[in-house]
């Protein structure tokens, strides 16, 4: 008893601070209409947002600019979801199509989110990349049962967070030794969802969110609409056609060459598949097969899982909220396929072992984080593709490219078209990286190219001055 009051005096107390230091009050009278009963869930969320949504607004205040823009977005959304919990406990439950219209505002805010990190990236991309992406989080509320395509609402919130956690520890790290503010800022929200957003959910809505079946008012749709594209819609479940039980096996015609072979079948019939069918051994500085780990195509060496992937979660391959295609957890499946996307959107790869995945179609960006043995093969990304935490993966470009990064990875091959040969490389803490670009003449093979993995120091004229190892092909 004693232990609970002390909690709730510290709520309150943080409350307190938070409106002197921000101005930044959740439970303000806008928010809460004068007739609407107080909810120990209403009462617990105010308590979780003053405890730690203030901390990520103070440190916000102090950064300034985009930081401070996206931080507001992030107080609406919780904003939003208070008068959607709210709207729960007044409301019967609605049908899919009045789910869509009920989320419909808290669609709108993270689209908001979403748009700050479009266009040329800013020195706070890391910042507005991790906001954007924690909102997702906030989707738990649309959970409806296990048949939904969703995530128990707990489970949600944590897989939510590790998607952006990846630009949260960007900021950490660079931000270190330069502003404390900033570190503080990204600690502050990760704590604003693990564990406070978690928690909240943990205690009162495990199993989602809890309609009033005796209430006279229901969302729906309006009638007019029909379920349009152009409606936001509630994380729907993947297709069918993703997770069909056919086999993912290549058929015993495709020759055992590895992901290039692979890439061959894919774009039968272009210049550049030719092209990749011709790049040899002898045209390479290390042999492929020990550098990338080839897999055959089919044959025993194909497996369905390794003791790795043993504790990783179902497969995913879904849009969620409309802005993000997640792809997780894939393997030994060649055949997966986006081809309904924007510019607008983004699409994230984890956990993938033995896949191949093609986009087709131009996205903002793309990121493949902690895949072995996976090819990824897209045309356009306004932004960047990036590649993390991963070991023996293949990416080819078919289009353009502004930048690629290659951070924490072993064995990653990546091919450029002639539109992308402009495109900026990032590599860091990366081996075995090579590039393979087309011949002079349509009907020339591929030239790889190694990138350097180690560096020659030397103190010259009072500063050091760095160069590539070079190694001669003997």
């Amino acid at each position: 008893m004693e232990e609970k009051l002390i909690q709730r005096l510290e709520s309150a107390v943080a409350r307190l601070e938070a409106i002197s230091t921000t101005g930044f009050r959740q439970a303000s009278s806008s928010d809460v209409a004068a007739d609407a009963p107080v909810d120990p869930e209403i009462i617990a969320y105010d308590d979780m947002t003053a405890q730690y949504l203030s901390r990520v607004s103070a440190a916000a205040e102090k950064i300034g600019g985009q930081v401070l823009d996206v931080t507001k977005v992030l107080e609406e959304a919780f904003s939003v979801q208070k008068q959607l919990l709210m709207k729960v406990k007044q409301s019967q439950k609605p049908d899919l199509a009045g789910l869509a219209e009920f989320l419909k505002p808290l669609n709108e805010v993270i689209t908001k989110a979403n748009t700050l990190t479009e266009g040329r990236r800013s020195d706070f991309f890391n910042h507005l990349k991790t906001v954007a992406d924690s909102l997702t989080a906030l989707a738990w509320i649309a959970y409806t049962g296990k048949d939904c395509g969703m995530s128990l609402p707990i489970a949600h919130v944590e897989e939510s967070w590790q998607m952006a956690e990846f630009y949260n520890n960007k900021v950490l790290v660079g931000y270190k030794t330069k502003d404390p503010n900033h570190v503080k800022w990204a600690k502050a929200l990760k704590e604003l969802y693990l564990p406070g957003l978690r928690d909240y959910v943990k205690s009162f809505y495990p199993l989602g969110p809890v309609w009033n079946p005796t209430a006279k008012t229901a969302v729906s749709a309006p009638v007019s609409t029909k379920a349009s594209p152009s409606a936001p819609a509630p994380p729907p479940p993947p297709p069918a056609s993703l997770f069909s039980s056919e086999s993912s096996n290549a058929s015993s015609s495709r020759p055992k060459q590895g992901m290039s072979a692979v890439f061959q079948e894919i774009n039968s019939g272009k210049p550049v598949t030719s092209g990749l069918k011709k790049v040899t051994d002898d045209m390479k500085t290390k042999n492929r097969a020990d550098r990338t780990g080839v897999i055959s195509s089919g044959g025993k060496e194909v497996r369905t899982g390794s003791p790795s992937f043993s504790k990783a979660g179902p497969p995913k391959l879904e849009l969620q909220m409309g802005r993000k295609w997640v792809v997780e957890n894939q393997i030994g499946r060649k055949n997966l396929v986006i081809d309904d996307c924007d510019a607008k959107q983004s699409v994230y790869i984890f956990g993938c072992k033995d896949s191949v995945l093609q986009v087709q179609g131009k996205v903002n960006n793309i990121t493949v984080d902690k895949c072995t043995k996976t090819g990824i093969v897209f045309k356009d990304v306004v932004a960047a593709c990036e590649v993390v935490n991963c070991n023996g993966v293949e990416v080819q470009c078919q289009g353009s490219a502004p930048s690629i990064s290659v951070d924490n990875t072993t064995g990653c091959q990546l091919y450029l078209s002639k539109d992308s040969l402009e495109t900026s490389i990032t590599t860091a803490k990366s081996s075995e990286i090579n590039v393979l670009v087309p011949g002079a003449g349509s009907d020339d093979d591929w030239v790889e190219h190694a990138l350097p993995q180690q560096y020659y120091h030397v103190f010259k004229e009072g500063q050091f001055v760095t160069t590539p190892v070079s190694h001669s092909g003997g």
